[in-house]
């Protein structure tokens, strides 16, 4: 099932994308996709709701965050051999983690507002995953039934504040609108091997980020059940799992965003997602 939320910021009704790509309004079965909607009991009983007996949402409305009141955003970094290599930092041993504000989570077509002074905003293509129920400790091999499903992300960050101006990586990667998520949640269900997932980016219509989540140096698995280790993970988190090889920081010489730009994200089964970038 693809879960979302549809409507004008703060106004989002929760809906489902059916078979043929119509939005169905879910309103009458809850009042928002909130973390407790997301247990395995609850997507397996909404599972069972004959969609066409739902009204059809018109089409045009802006898309939301696909799941309200998110509590925690993660992220994992350097999590792709090619990407490390083109940032000149080695390969990770465990996991490279770091947080984002929940602030920064937008819908997958906002505009990206780049904060004033910018000089090295860039783009990364990600699968995120939301979680489904509490993982305290999980092992690798229970990790995924923890997770309710996944989620195309665009960890947008400003390279100058991220790397030059001392602390964590989270100085770059927090500012309002730079976590991009959406347009819908697929559940776990559909999506039984997380690893087959295909990512690309362009800007302005050229490609610059195109990876397949097969090439992760740590599985959505693993990072699941390492985060378990040293955090409690909560229904509705999201854990975005680092990008492919690309980012504008890459480049030589880097290329980073201006506005006017159009950043344009495929991640196959998870959508796609357009932003202009002002």
């Amino acid at each position: 099932m693809k879960l979302l939320r549809y409507g004008a910021a703060g106004l989002e009704r929760p809906a489902a994308l059916d078979t043929s790509g119509a939005v169905r309004d879910l309103s009458s079965l809850m009042p928002d996709i909130t973390p407790e909607c997301l247990s395995p009991a609850r997507l397996a009983a909404l599972a069972r709701v004959d969609l066409a007996t739902l009204p059809v949402l018109p089409p045009g409305e802006r898309i939301g965050v696909p799941v309200a009141g998110i509590r925690q955003f993660m992220a994992i970094g350097l999590n792709y051999h090619d990407h490390a290599l083109e940032s000149g930092m080695a390969p990770p041993e465990e996991p490279v983690v770091f947080t984002k504000a929940i602030t920064s989570l937008a819908g997958p077509d906002d505009d990206v507002v780049l904060p004033e002074g910018s000089v090295a905003g860039d783009w990364e293509v990600e699968l995120a995953v939301v979680i489904g129920t509490l993982a305290r400790r999980v092992s690798v091999e229970q990790a995924l039934a923890h997770v309710a499903g996944y989620c195309l992300a665009n960890d947008v960050s400003e390279r100058d504040w991220q790397l030059r101006r001392g602390g964590q990586w989270c100085k770059g990667k927090s500012f309002d609108g730079f976590g991009p998520l959406g347009p819908w949640l697929v559940t776990a269900d559909e999506l039984p091997d997380p690893q087959t997932i295909p990512l690309s980016l362009a800007v302005n219509g050229q490609t610059r980020q195109q990876g397949n989540t097969r090439s992760m140096i740590f599985s959505i698995a693993q990072i699941v059940a390492h985060l378990s280790e040293f955090m409690t993970l909560l229904p509705g988190d999201v854990v975005t799992t680092g990008t492919p090889a690309g980012v504008g920081m890459g480049m030589k010489p880097p290329v980073f965003l201006q506005r006017g730009d159009v950043m344009s994200l495929d991640g196959g089964p998870l959508g796609r997602q357009r932003q202009r970038v002002r």
